[in-house]
C-alpha cells in the first residue's frame, strides 16, 4: 500500500505521468529538474528514490531512465482514464495584483491532454479582469499554464512584475527593452523594471453555465 505522497513527491508523479502518456517513455533526470523546478539533477534522485520506497515507482532493471507507476489507479487519478488531464488548480490571476490563491489548495481542473506539451510541469489559472479580452481571454476562463522561465516575444506569460505583482501579458522584446502588453486597447503596456517569468499560457477553457 502506497505511503503519505507529498507536494514535490506529487508534482514529480505528475509530470511522470504527463510525460509517459505524452512520449511514451520516461523523462531524464535533467528533463524532471528542469520541469519541476529544481536545480540539481541529485533533489530529483532524492525524491524518486523515495517514491520508488513508498511503493509509487518501480525502477526497470536494466535501464535507469524507465520509471513505472506502480499503482495504475495513482495514474488515473493524476491523469484521468480518458484522452484528458488532472492539473493543479492554482488560484486567480488579474492584471496588476498578487496572484490569489485558490481556496481549496487540493483543487484541480481536466484538460485537454493534446492542450499541454508534456515537457514541462502544467497547472491552471482563473482569469479575473479584461486586461487580455482582445485575444479572447476574458473574465471567468480557466487558463493552462506550463512552468518555465524564459519567453519569446508574442508570447502570452504569466510574469511576476517588480518581485510583487503577477499578471498575465504578452511578453515582447523591443531593442533590448521588455515590455508586457495587455490586448486590450483602452489599457497600456507595462514595462517592468524587474521581471520573472513563471509561466507561459498553453491554452484556454471556458465554461459555460
Amino acid at each position: 500500500m502506497p505511503g503519505v505522497i507529498y507536494q514535490k513527491e506529487r508534482e514529480l508523479l505528475e509530470f511522470l505521468a504527463q510525460f509517459q502518456r505524452q512520449f511514451g517513455y520516461s523523462p531524464t533526470l535533467a528533463e524532471i529538474a528542469e520541469a519541476t523546478g529544481h536545480k540539481s539533477n541529485s533533489t530529483v534522485h532524492a525524491i524518486i528514490k523515495g517514491l520508488v520506497e513508498k511503493g509509487f515507482l518501480q525502477k526497470v532493471d536494466g535501464n535507469n531512465r524507465v520509471l513505472k507507476i506502480i499503482d495504475q489507479k495513482v495514474t488515473f487519478s493524476l491523469l484521468g482514464s480518458s484522452a484528458s488531464i488532472e492539473l493543479p488548480l492554482m488560484g486567480y490571476i488579474a492584471a496588476g495584483k498578487p496572484l490569489e490563491p485558490h481556496s481549496d489548495p487540493n483543487a484541480t481542473f481536466h484538460v485537454s491532454a493534446s492542450m499541454i506539451t508534456g515537457k514541462r510541469t502544467a497547472y491552471v489559472l482563473q482569469v479575473k479582469g479584461n486586461s487580455m479580452i482582445e485575444d479572447g481571454i476574458f473574465e471567468g476562463d480557466f487558463v493552462v499554464i506550463e512552468k518555465t522561465n524564459t519567453a519569446t516575444s508574442g508570447d502570452i506569460v504569466v510574469a511576476l512584475v517588480d518581485n510583487n505583482l503577477a499578471t498575465l501579458k504578452r511578453f515582447y522584446n523591443e531593442n533590448g527593452r521588455i515590455v508586457l502588453k495587455p490586448a486590450n486597447s483602452e489599457m497600456d503596456p507595462i514595462y517592468p523594471n524587474s521581471l520573472t517569468i513563471q509561466g507561459k499560457a498553453v491554452g484556454i477553457v471556458r465554461k459555460f453555465s
